[in-house]
């Protein structure tokens, strides 16, 4: 190959910003912040805790259930094999929890214990994948498929580090290819901004230090420093006030100097030391606050926040935010049914193209109940005259009083009780 061709591969080949390195046919993708780091605003900022706990059991928090295609020959069974696996892993558990991590840093990695026969999936911590491995379009250098996942040295065994694509199940939002790292909620509070020669700070970084210097000005201001005129005064006896007045518990400083008035006379003065009013920062403290609410992406730090945040504001937050649920929704029911609920029906031995079992959310619609069609059935002689009491009292909550005697079938009178 021409030796310049051969630089130029390279040179083109060399990933941006370090995101990802070549490696002969495939190339690893590494997260621009690691996952563990953006959990950690999970854990520790109550705004974005709630946010994302909101956000998640709206997703996934009603739980599901399974239908099948009633007209597939062993349907009871099929449906009966997938209920049973996730009654067995707890998959309606297990959902909760990812959904936290899937919406908070946009990832979430489960193993498949025993991948050709599934009997349990195991969600592994957040870091211990580093690096995913991708190969490219053939004659193009555009990602394609996942070659394998490859862990952290803290998680490896005598298996190696590598672990293949069909021993995982990842699950992620707004990743960059189609088979790389997701992006969450949270990433956008820990990403900083360049402009040029500009850089604007990451909001988490901001408003953690606004959070951090509120008790520093508290103490400073709540018992501020005062500057004490005591004229003729010995400086030794100013030295005893000013160390007495240092060591006492309050927070605050006084100082002390011997000073005079205008006409050179004794000015006894105390001047405490104050912040100056004109230095206003609620519009900048304001636009900031709400640059972090707006990433969170839930109108729940409002309402509970915010003056004047009517029914009507928040109904319509709600509806907004049901609009982002809703495709998180359709891709974790697709993922489900792809990466558990189709191997589970193989190796149980039916098939899941002719059985459709599907995740539903919710829980299943009861059949509507009406008084016309219990005393329809009546009529017709379909149910005979204790079934129809009993259904009126049990289903459209009736309250009937009970005779003293009941007729037999042979139009006798039969004591109750008898």
């Amino acid at each position: 190959m021409n030796p310049f061709r051969r630089v130029y591969e390279i040179l083109t080949y060399a990933p941006a910003s370090g995101s990802a390195s070549p490696k002969g046919q495939t190339f690893y993708e590494t997260s621009d912040i690691p996952l563990s780091d953006v959990m950690k605003l999970y854990e520790r900022d109550p705004t974005c805790k709630s946010s994302v706990d909101l956000l998640a059991a709206s997703t996934v928090g009603m739980g599901f259930y399974t239908t099948v295609d009633e007209s597939y020959g062993k349907a009871a069974e099929a449906k009966t094999a997938v209920d049973s696996f996730c009654e067995d892993v707890n998959l309606d558990g297990l959902l909760n929890d990812m959904a936290k991590r899937l919406i908070g840093c946009g990832n979430d990695f489960w193993l498949k214990l025993a991948p050709r026969k599934l009997t349990d999936v195991l969600p592994m911590p957040l870091d211990a994948v580093q690096r995913i491995g991708l190969n490219s379009v053939p004659d193009l250098k555009l990602p394609y498929q996942v070659t394998g996942y490859n862990l952290k040295s803290t998680y490896t065994g005598n298996a190696g580090n590598d672990l293949k694509p069909e021993a995982v199940i990842h699950w992620r939002l707004n990743c960059q290819y189609p088979s790389g790292f997701g992006v969450g909620l949270l990433q956008v509070l820990l990403h900083t901004l360049t402009q040029g020669t500009d850089k604007r700070p990451a909001f988490a970084w901001m408003k953690a230090k606004i959070e951090r210097l509120m008790p520093l000005i508290f103490e400073k201001y709540a018992g501020p420093d005062v500057l004490a005129n005591l004229p003729g005064v010995d400086p030794a006896t100013i030295a005893k006030f000013e160390n007495a007045i240092k060591n006492r518990g309050e927070e605050g400083t006084w100082l002390f100097y011997n000073g005079k008035d205008k006409n050179g006379g004794p000015n006894v003065s105390l001047n405490p030391v104050q912040i100056d009013p004109r230095a206003r920062f609620e519009y900048y403290l304001d636009h900031m606050v709400n640059q972090f609410y707006l990433g969170c992406e839930t109108p729940l730090p409002r309402l509970f926040s915010t003056p004047g945040f009517t029914e009507a504001s928040a109904k319509a937050a709600v509806e907004l935010q049901d609009m982002l649920i809703r495709p998180i929704q359709r891709y974790v029911k697709r993922q489900t049914e792809r990466d558990i609920f189709v191997p589970v029906l193989v190796q149980s031995g039916f098939d899941p193209v002719k059985a459709k079992v599907r995740l539903n959310w919710g829980s299943p619609e009861a059949p509507e109940f009406l008084a016309a069609d219990l005393i329809s059935a009546a009529e017709k002689g379909l149910i005979d005259r204790a079934e129809f009491r009993k259904n009126a009292v049990k289903v459209l909550h009736w309250e009937l009083i009970e005779k003293e005697s009941e007729p037999t079938e042979q139009g006798n009178i039969k004591p109750v009780g008898a």
